[in-house]
């Protein structure tokens, strides 16, 4: 399930303190990140796609969905992104995402199955976005943040690029993201974090 937790930034997983704000309401998770900027919308995924889909019927399963967006925001490519937890490079792989780091672009996701937690660096608060099947998130060109996938990832989700590079990170240099509770702390649907 969705959720949303916001912590002032100078948090420590160590401190044991509560969010300033917990929600699964997808749409008071949508507003609050409206607020900041943040796109974030629940998208109906009824394409039956196996966990191991390829590129291509993955694209085609939400081409309608993939042209809009297209449309309406000036992405020139999308691609698939897809994880499962028998994945040989998966740990590698989670590290890359886990610093803070900002595009010179937006991060569009859609998640089509499985789940994975963005983190937003937004002032001095950090928003912790749980995504699953279903939930699209935006973050604006800049924005300083970081993903994580968990230590078993499991997720498909296709992403959009103005840049037809793709993804390219600039990393902070910050330590911020270390400070705060990992997948597995948190309220997953693998069912290993807090409720």
């Amino acid at each position: 399930m969705s959720f949303l937790h916001v912590y002032h930034e100078s948090y420590r997983v160590s401190d044991d303190g509560e969010p300033l704000l917990t929600t699964h309401d997808g749409e008071r998770i949508a507003q609050e990140l409206a607020e900041q900027g943040i796109r974030f919308e629940r998208w109906t995924t009824d394409a039956e796609l196996a966990p191991d889909a390829d590129q291509d019927a993955v694209l085609a399963a939400y081409a309608d969905d993939v042209a809009r967006l297209k449309a309406e925001s000036g992405f020139a490519t999308a691609d698939v992104i897809g994880l499962t937890p028998d994945h040989p490079d998966k740990n590698a792989l989670r590290a890359k995402f886990l610093d803070e780091h900002r595009h010179s672009e937006d991060e569009v996701r859609f998640f089509v199955r499985g789940e994975g937690i963005f983190y937003l660096h937004l002032g001095e608060k950090v928003y912790v976005v749980g995504c699953t099947a279903g939930d699209l998130m935006s973050v604006p060109a800049g924005t300083p943040h970081w993903f994580d996938m968990g230590p078993k990832p499991d997720f498909t989700a296709i992403r959009l690029f103005t840049n037809t590079e793709g993804w390219v990170a600039n990393f902070t240099g910050e330590s911020i993201a270390s400070r705060f509770p990992r997948f597995e702390a948190l309220p997953t649907e693998q069912g290993q974090g807090a409720a």
